[in-house]
């Protein structure tokens, strides 16, 4: 999807503004003499930008405007290396809720629900952009944040929550708690936004059956403003993102060049009007494609499609590249699977050969060592790799309150 001609508008007004600035991106494009953006073309040789430029700028390197125009900082949740510092200013928060408004607004949500936020607030954005895109909209913000599940149930119980917030992970294990304790006849839950982390459409089942609510994936990293940048529909068929706040091109994460639209690769993001931190062209590893067309719910935002990994997620074993997508689709094959899983790479000592360990949880109605042997063939035909697969029973893996860390590889440890 190439630029519209308000877009170039406002990326040239954006190179205007910081290249008269002492931030780390002023100072870059002057030094590469990028003056403005006329073009596609001019575009195009605009440099990416990524996660490790913000890490050396660190503290506060990318910001573009006086101290005195700053109201807020935020900070990323990644948990290597330096963290990375975004500034906002009044108008960066404003922005931030209106478009987190629109997610609701296009998930069907009102001002007369009652909006149960379970995401962390503090540096994290998550919290805080939930909370503002509810009062934006003018619903009832129930501001619990994440863990204490007992009270987070005595809140949707008392208070008749309506929509539920949360990564997956925990909106896996409230549904769970819900099932065990018999309280699916005492909640009002209508709807689920959902974000933070990839889920498995097996994930998405079991949350959606235990529920029996609708779920919406809303997209969003803390350099672009927070979660609220995008959201899916009604139609289940992607989702919408604010293309007057935010320019999505795909790109091969490979190369570096833009893939045609319907083709999959990496998520670039440009901002268009952001003041604190503006970023141009920056690469955020998150592997989707933009959908062709207009969605049949008649909402005029282009889409991309939901997003199914990262590129820096991808593991190898035995000579053979990896993503957890391609696993969780080998358990979406075999009857009687649950969604979650762990995949550990180890190191055999006696044969210093690689070893992958995944285990997983079933049923107890199917035969768990038979699974597993169905999913070893599976893995292999598909994948071209043969795991150690230990089936489980459903809810032995450990619960996560935020984000599910499913990889872990202790080869060099």
């Amino acid at each position: 999807m190439l630029l519209t001609e308000k877009q170039l508008e406002l990326v040239d007004k954006q190179i205007k503004k910081l290249i008269k600035t002492d931030s780390f991106y002023g100072k870059k494009y002057r030094e590469l003499g990028i003056d403005g953006c006329k073009s596609q073309e001019d575009f195009d040789r605009i440099p990416f930008s990524s996660k490790d430029d913000l890490r050396f700028s660190y503290p506060l390197g990318i910001q573009a405007v006086d101290d005195k125009d700053v109201v807020r900082i935020h900070s990323s949740s990644g948990t290597t290396g330096r963290p990375v510092i975004i500034p906002y200013t009044k108008k960066d928060v404003d922005d931030w809720a209106t478009m987190f408004a629109r997610c609701y607004q296009t998930a069907g949500i009102t001002n007369t629900d009652r909006i149960q936020i379970t995401p962390g607030y503090g540096l994290w954005t998550a919290g805080i952009g939930f909370q503002a895109g509810c009062e934006k909209l003018g619903a009832m913000a129930i501001p619990m944040g994440p863990g204490n599940t007992d009270k987070q149930l005595q809140m949707m119980i008392d208070l008749k929550s309506t929509v539920i917030c949360a990564t997956s992970s925990y909106a896996l294990l409230l549904s769970e708690e819900i099932g065990k304790r018999g309280l699916k006849d005492q909640i009002f839950l209508k709807k689920g936004v959902i974000g933070s982390e990839r889920w498995s459409e097996k994930m998405r089942n079991t949350i959606k059956r235990n529920l029996g609510i609708n779920l919406y994936d809303i997209y969003g990293l803390t350099e672009i403003y927070g979660p609220g940048i995008g959201i899916s529909c009604d139609e289940n068929n992607g989702m919408h993102y604010w293309d007057d706040y935010i320019y999505i091109e795909i790109i091969d994460p490979e190369t570096g060049k833009r893939v045609e639209d319907g083709q999959s690769g990496e998520i670039v993001i440009t901002t268009l009007v952001k003041e604190g931190a503006p970023l141009l062209r920056f690469r955020t590893h998150d592997l989707s494609r933009i959908i062709p067309g207009e969605c049949a719910c008649g909402c005029k935002f282009p889409r991309i499609d939901i997003i199914t990994g990262r590129s820096d997620d991808m593991f190898k074993i035995h000579g053979v590249n990896l993503f957890p997508s391609q696993i969780e689709s080998i358990l979406g094959m075999v009857d009687g699977i649950g969604s979650e899983y762990r995949i550990i790479l180890a190191r055999d000592n006696d044969t210093h050969k690689d070893v992958l360990h995944i285990s997983v949880e079933a049923e107890g109605r199917v035969d768990f060592a038979e699974s597993a042997k169905t999913l070893s063939k599976l893995a292999k035909s598909k994948l071209g790799v043969t795991p150690k697969f230990a089936v489980v029973p459903i809810g032995t893996l450990s619960r996560s309150e935020k984000k599910t860390k499913r990889v872990e590889d202790q080869r060099d440890l």
